[in-house]
Parts: structure tokens; C-alpha cells; sequence
């Protein structure tokens, strides 16, 4: 959908600096009232020039050719914009300009930033994070083609202005997919990653300022979910007859019992279980999302589902721990299974990722050290976002503390009695 624009070209004379009776004449560019001149004729007396109709008199020496000139320039302006706007281009003072003077336009579109972003990230960001820059790219110019009747724009006009709209439209958007409207957090995810790209283009010098300097991007405090002890051995026990539901069981509950994300245990292979110290089993790789690498002492919950998928057939053809399924799919199996356990929690595969934190690492006395390091992170405030000490942790090391403190007060007594 071409947008509808405002334009004009005029000629209009400059007094020349230093010279009242001279003047230049320019050629001004409108286009949806941003504008810009360049001079077309100079030297020109200033009783030679005539404003209403736009041409020189017969005082000026070489009026006709001067005239003929000056309607030649503007007819060629006309061109140029009318070219930009039939072609679906965009059309800006600047731009024609350019055009019309031969020079060639340096100015970046927003599709030539996120191509070249991809282009020299492929071999650092995984296909996860390639596939959110996906969908950005797409409300993008859904947000353009729906609020601003464009299907393309310069990073140089996205300002503070662009970004607060894109915002808006973001938390009214209506998926089709799904029911409910983004969240805060998802709104800010989208956000965080155009600031990324426009940081980009900053740092390359495409554009002179950055317009996330004064947005601010804010991110709603949300208590990660997890399964109790007694959902996670309800869901173990519960007895499944179809395979897809089997499956989906045992990879929800291996992660339960090691922490991993999903890309981590969709990849895990045989040569990622090692001995470790202890002559335990141990798994020892590296996270696909921060590069970290992480070891995990394999519980025996866990080695009994790596032993029950060891040999199965579409395991071994990938080589791999685990057969292949989706996240999307393991997902949706996951809502069906909560539903026959009657667990009414939003059951997803990272919500094994907390319960392997929270419940049963944090909630058991591990410090809180160690599970940040088996679960790959980087930065210990990240382990603290993930897991929440349950209630029942609370309790018993507060019953710990008052059985030390009733100890030290008997103690006290009896040694008051005793002296």
C-alpha cells in the first residue's frame, strides 16, 4: 500500500552574502512538509526575478534559456517523485535531491539493517533467537502497513515517536493463534530486540542518534511457576497409554530432575554422559543459548528415562539421547497431561527448568551456587530470578534454627546451675 504524501516544487531566490542586489535562485523540495533546496541559477539581479510566476524577466540577459532550465528542473523533480511513489519507495526531500544530482543514496532501510544483522550473526545466534528476530521483522511492518500505511522507512526517521506507536500497537495486537494479548515482558522482548538493532546502526554510524536514548524500556517483576514435589511424582505416576504422551512425560520429567531447556535436551548425545569425580553419571556440555558450560550429576530419576530411550530406533538414527518432537509439540501434549493429572498450572517444558531449581535443587538444601552452575548461568542474579524457596524449606530451616537456639538456651541453664 503506497502512502498518500504531500509535494511541491518551487523556486525561490536567496540574497547572496555580502551582495544585496544579487541573488541565487533555488529549487525547494516539499515532501509531507520536510524540505530541502540546492541552487539552480546564480548571479541573478534581483529586479530580474519575478516570485508569483516563478521565472526570470527580460531584464536578465539569458532569461529563455535560464527559464527553460529552471521548468526542466522541475518537471525532472516531478519525475523523480512520482517514480519513487509508483515504484512503492520512499519518497523524502533528501532522496530525490540525490537522485536528481547523480549522487548515490547511503541512506539504510530497515530491511537492509535486519538483513545485515542476520547476515553477521548467523554463526553467533542460535536458530531460536534467528526465529524471534523473525517475528519482529514481522509486526514491524504489520505495525508500518496497519498504522502508518507504509512498507518501508529509513532507521534514520525511526525516532522516539516511531517507537512509542510500535509500543501501543504491540499491546493491542490481537494474535490469531492464541487468545490472549502480549504481555508486558513480551511487549519489552520485541522492543529489546529492534534497540539491539538500532544500536547497531548507531555503532555503524547509519544514523546520528540513537532514539532508545530516551525510551525507556521497563520489565514487569514476574514469580517464575514451578510443580510441587507432589505434581512432579503425580505426573510420573500417572499412567498414559498413548506413546506421544509417554514420551513427552519422560522428557518433561528428565528435565524436572536436571534443568535442562529444551534445545539442550533435544541435543543432548551419548557422548555427553560422562564419569564424573564421584564415578557417577554426569552430563557435561555446553548451553546452545550463552555458549556456558554446565555439569550436571544425573539423579537416578533421570539416568532411568536416558536408559529406557537409549536404544530406540529414531533416537539412535539422530544420535542422540532422546527421539526428535518439537517444544510446540511437546507443549500442547503437555496441556493434555496436566489436564489428566488435574494439575491446573500452565504446564510447559521450561517450567521444568524452575521445578529442577526450585523444588528439586533449592527446596532440598543445595546452595544456590551450585544450581546456577548446573544450570548454565552466567550470572548468579539469574539463578535467583528462576527458583523460589518453597514454603516447606522456609519451615524446616526455621525449625532447625529453633531447635539451635532452644540447644543453646538449655545449655545456658545448665550451666547457671551448674556454677
Amino acid at each position: 500500500m503506497t502512502p498518500t504524501t504531500t509535494f511541491s516544487v518551487i523556486f525561490t531566490p536567496r540574497v547572496i552574502k555580502g551582495n544585496k542586489q544579487k541573488v541565487t535562485i533555488c529549487c525547494r523540495i516539499t515532501v509531507d512538509g520536510v524540505r530541502t533546496e540546492f541552487s539552480v541559477v546564480k548571479n541573478i539581479p534581483i529586479g530580474a526575478w519575478m516570485p508569483s510566476k516563478e521565472r526570470l524577466n527580460s531584464s536578465y540577459p539569458d532569461f529563455r534559456k535560464s527559464n527553460l532550465y529552471i521548468e526542466q528542473v522541475r518537471a525532472r523533480i516531478t519525475e523523480i517523485h512520482r517514480e519513487l511513489v509508483l515504484s512503492k519507495k520512499i519518497s523524502s526531500p533528501q532522496i530525490i535531491k540525490n537522485i536528481f544530482q547523480g549522487k548515490s543514496n547511503d541512506r539504510k532501510t530497515l530491511s537492509y539493517l535486519i538483513d545485515y544483522h542476520n547476515q553477521t550473526q548467523a554463526d553467533i545466534l542460535s536458530e531460536a533467537t534467528f526465529k524471534q528476530y523473525k517475528t519482529l521483522r514481522r509486526y514491524l511492518y504489520l505495525f508500518m502497513e496497519q498504522s502508518k500505511s507504509i512498507d518501508e522507512i529509513y532507521i534514520d526517521q525511526i525516532d522516539f515517536k516511531f517507537l512509542t506507536e510500535f509500543e501501543a500497537f504491540l499491546r493491542a495486537f490481537q494474535p490469531v493463534d492464541h487468545q490472549r494479548k502480549m504481555s508486558n515482558n513480551t511487549v519489552m522482548k520485541h522492543l529489546t530486540k529492534l534497540k539491539k538493532l538500532i544500536n547497531l546502526a548507531h555503532k555503524l554510524d547509519w544514523i546520528k542518534k540513537n532514539p532508545y536514548d530516551r525510551f525507556k524500556i521497563s520489565y514487569t517483576k514476574v514469580n517464575r511457576g514451578f510443580l510441587t514435589d507432589l505434581e512432579v511424582k503425580v505426573i510420573m505416576t500417572k499412567k498414559l497409554r498413548m506413546e506421544r504422551l509417554q514420551l513427552v512425560r519422560d522428557l518433561f520429567i528428565f528435565a524436572c530432575y536436571t534443568g535442562l531447556s529444551y534445545i539442550d535436551m533435544h541435543q543432548l548425545k551419548p557422548d555427553n554422559i560422562v564419569l564424573g569425580i564421584d564415578g557417577e553419571n554426569w552430563i557435561k556440555n555446553e548451553r546452545q543459548k550463552t555458549h556456558e558450560t554446565y555439569s550436571i550429576p544425573l539423579l537416578p530419576e533421570a539416568l532411568s528415562i536416558v536408559n529406557k530411550y537409549r536404544e530406540h530406533p529414531k533416537a539412535v538414527h539422530r544420535g542422540t539421547i532422546f527421539p526428535s518432537i518439537s517444544n510446540q509439540k511437546i507443549n500442547s501434549y503437555l496441556k493434555e497431561i496436566a489436564d489428566r493429572c488435574d494439575i491446573h498450572k500452565n504446564l510447559t517444558f521450561h517450567l521444568a527448568r524452575h521445578t529442577f531449581a526450585t523444588t528439586i535443587t533449592l527446596s532440598n538444601g543445595v546452595p544456590i551456587e551450585t544450581v546456577s552452575r548446573m544450570l548454565g548461568h552466567t550470572k548468579l542474579s539469574t539463578t535467583q530470578i528462576y527458583a523460589r524457596v518453597v514454603e516447606n524449606k522456609i519451615s524446616d530451616d526455621m525449625k532447625e534454627l529453633r531447635n539451635r537456639l532452644n540447644n543453646k538456651s538449655e545449655e545456658n541453664n545448665y550451666q547457671k546451675v551448674k556454677h
